[in-house]
């Protein structure tokens, strides 16, 4: 593998369809494409200020790099990324890839980020700000996730989420076969119209939670006493520790918890309407 280090390169694809380079310790100025068509690419060190450097690369490693408001939309199209203990400035990164690991990260304009993406693996994640980060993505796990994103893990199919801290509005929107555990959601309208979305060991805030869901499955969950008209028009097999505030005309299933503080049956139901909902009071 050549090595490159101490090195500046701007302008229009300096390193168009290299092969084998190590670069270490070296800059990419303001310039477009510095490192596409590219393959078996190791960068250490560097840092990127030039749009678009990374597109179309086949197999590559970014350990200890940065990314300048500059580097924008600057992995596109490419496949096989490790990643690691790298700060990420800039938008819209992550798109139409597969097989990426990321650990360590930390993202501080999360717009747009990881859509439509196969194959995510991600320790320690942080994402700051923007919209819409992994939409479309497939085949994901994480461990470890800080999140104030809006919008996060829409349409998404195929996740493992484990340990995660998120704050945001209308998360995990439309996703199949997502199961989320050891974490805290905060945010409005969580999981609204999800198909086989699991909550395993999670703390949920934020107001209408978990409506028009198909399958839906919580275990060991507890609620905030914001989260009101929860489960409306959902199939749901809920286990909550602790009370709810409201539950709101569910489709179907089974809710317990220790204390309901109401549920609304009205003229807007919609069948089967047989959802059992027990307390554990009750039970005895």
């Amino acid at each position: 593998m050549q090595l490159i280090k101490d090195r500046e390169f701007g302008g229009e694809r300096p390193l168009f369809g290299s092969r084998d380079l190590h670069l270490d310790n070296v800059t990419i100025l303001a310039g477009e494409s510095a490192i596409k068509e590219c393959a078996n690419i190791t960068a250490t060190n560097c840092r990127f200020e030039g749009n678009y450097p990374f597109w179309h690369v086949r197999g590559f490693v970014i350990k200890d790099c940065y990314f300048a408001v500059g580097g924008r939309s600057a992995l596109w199209y490419s496949e096989r990324l490790k990643m690691s203990d790298t700060v990420i400035d800039a938008p819209k990164m992550f798109r139409e890839m597969r097989d990426i690991d990321v650990r360590n990260v930390e993202m501080n304009d999360a717009d747009e980020v990881f859509w439509r993406c196969r194959g995510i693996r991600a320790e320690n994640l942080k994402l700051r700000g923007g919209t819409y980060p992994f939409m479309f993505s497939e085949d994901i796990f994480v461990d470890g996730l800080e999140s104030d994103s809006k919008y996060v893990f829409q349409y998404v199919k195929n996740a493992e989420i484990r340990n995660a801290k998120i704050t945001t509005k209308d998360a995990f929107w439309e996703v199949e076969n997502v199961t989320i555990r050891d974490s805290e959601l905060d945010g409005e309208y969580l999981g609204w119209h999800s198909r086989g979305l699991r909550l395993v060991n999670c703390r949920i805030s934020g107001e209408q939670p978990l409506c028009y869901a198909r399958g839906l499955v919580l275990e060991n969950c507890t609620f905030d006493p914001g989260c009101d008209r929860a489960f409306e028009y959902s199939s749901v097999n809920a286990d909550i520790r602790g009370s709810i505030t409201n539950i709101k005309n569910p489709l179907s299933g089974r809710i317990v918890a220790d204390a309901v503080g109401s549920v609304t049956i009205d003229g807007n139901v919609r069948p089967p309407a047989d959802c059992v909902i027990e307390t554990r009071s009750a039970k005895r």
